[in-house]
């Protein structure tokens, strides 16, 4: 139980990978904040299931608001937080010759999402880690980020690539204060995204490239997470994980 007295708050929990990090941080004792956006009866299910070691709190992150008020009502149920998982993300397509104003609400959300909600509660919880001593920050980010994306689906790599520089900045500019942060960088996880684009591509397009000959199990990156939240790893601040198969080497 290494991480029994900590409280995470986890974004993004009811999908395949957030759903896998609650259950391994709960299953190392760790109380879960668990957010959802509209699944409030899957984040209830996960509560039960991690025998009500948490909280189940809704909030819409497109709206630039929300994740500020998501963070004050976590610290209102939590007390003290000591961690953050800023893994809500989501992946939307477009062509180049879309409409200019459709191209733009199209990044915009994308931003807004994957992006900015991130950096808002990266804000709040430093503000709140600096007053009880530390805390962690782990964000998702994606392989993605780090060797570009296809061009109908560019906003997601870029918001991605944004998540690990501004891990890094938490990282430098916050260390000396106990406040680490540390992204991880997976490549095809089996979840509803990948199956998404199974169906329109097929299972060989999502294979091609990946050493090992499948996809990450969405209990691989939960594992990591909780590794990532362990008081031992403070070393690993700043660090960008790869968990894709050996499909991209850096």
């Amino acid at each position: 139980m290494r991480l029994q007295d900590q409280t995470i708050l986890v974004t993004g929990a009811t999908g395949a990978i957030g759903q896998a990090t609650c259950d391994s941080l709960a299953g190392e004792g760790a109380r879960i904040g668990i957010h959802c956006g509209q699944s409030r009866t899957a984040a209830e299910a996960i509560l039960e299931r991690i025998g009500g070691r948490g909280f189940v709190l809704e909030a819409d992150l497109s709206d630039p608001m929300a994740a500020t008020d998501l963070w004050r009502r976590a610290e209102d149920r939590a007390g003290h937080l000591t961690g953050l998982v800023n893994n809500a993300g989501i992946r939307s397509e477009i062509a180049l010759d879309a409409p200019l104003q459709a191209w733009q609400d199209y990044w915009t959300r994308e931003m807004r999402v994957n992006l900015l909600a991130a950096a808002d509660l990266t804000r709040a919880a430093i503000l709140h880690f600096r007053q009880h001593g530390g805390g962690r920050i782990v964000n998702m980010a994606s392989r993605a980020g780090q060797r570009g994306y296809t061009s109908r689906a560019m906003a997601y790599g870029a918001t991605k690539a944004a998540l690990i520089n501004l891990t890094r900045s938490v990282a430098q500019s916050h260390g000396h204060e106990g406040i680490t942060a540390v992204a991880l960088a997976p490549g095809w996880v089996r979840t509803d995204m990948a199956e998404a684009f199974i169906a329109e591509h097929g299972e060989a397009a999502a294979l091609s490239g990946i050493p090992i000959g499948r996809m990450a199990a969405p209990e691989e990156i939960g594992e990591l997470v909780a590794f990532c939240f362990r008081p031992g790893q403070a070393s690993l601040n700043g660090a960008v994980l790869d968990v894709n198969g050996g499909s991209y080497l850096r």
